[in-house]
């Protein structure tokens, strides 16, 4: 089977065991999504989503973030992996978008990987999750995963990932492709030990007898 004709048939059969998608993350405006995905780095979204949970009810406006100390607002991230860096990212990307887009997150590709903190794969998240655009394929830990296992990519890096995945997918279903399978990583093909028994991609796995 060619590696397109693998791909719909791994949409097809994702589809229909996960058919409800959204994003792990809790938020309810792109600023607020912006906000909790560049925390998720190397942080699982649980975790982050009991951090907002606190941090958007003390936050409601952009404004707010621009006039929080660096140090107070480093305190009420302090819990997630590498919070200096974020805190520092969040706030910077706060006053950019409060300058020179107006006070709105921007909704390109180009001007949302110029904000501090936002590279090509947290830019993918907001423009579909937060505007519906579709622009490429966020890649995180768990595509990564199963892309590689799967067969469909032979890379670690993340764009060279990504590339490969918008050769052999439709457009239409880039931005449901990473919710499928951060999905079925979570339930089913673990980082440490994938349920292989359970795995209704088994027949067409690679990886199944690793």
């Amino acid at each position: 089977m060619d590696r397109k004709k693998m791909m719909l048939l791994i949409i097809t059969r994702l589809r229909r065991e996960y058919p409800v998608l959204r994003s792990a993350l809790n938020f309810r405006n792109p600023f607020e999504l912006l906000v909790a995905t560049i925390l998720s780095a190397q942080t699982t979204d649980a975790h982050v989503n009991k951090v907002t949970e606190r941090l958007f009810k003390k936050y409601k406006k952009l404004d707010e973030y621009l006039e929080v100390s660096p140090e107070e607002f480093t305190r009420d991230v302090r819990s997630v992996n590498f919070f200096n860096n974020k805190a520092r990212n969040i706030l910077s990307s706060a006053r950019m978008i409060k300058e020179n887009f107006g006070g709105k997150v921007p909704k390109s590709m180009e001007e949302l990987v110029s904000l501090p903190g936002v590279a090509r794969k947290t830019a993918n998240i907001i423009l579909y999750n937060a505007f519906g655009m579709i622009e490429g394929i966020a890649v995180d830990t768990h595509v990564k995963r199963l892309a590689n296992r799967l067969g469909l990519a032979r890379y670690d890096d993340p764009l060279k990932i990504e590339r490969d995945l918008m050769a052999i997918t439709p457009k239409n279903e880039w931005g449901d492709l990473t919710h499928l399978l951060i999905a079925h990583g979570r339930a089913v093909c673990q980082a440490r030990k994938p349920l292989h028994q359970k795995c209704l991609l088994a027949d067409i796995c690679p990886s199944r007898n690793d």
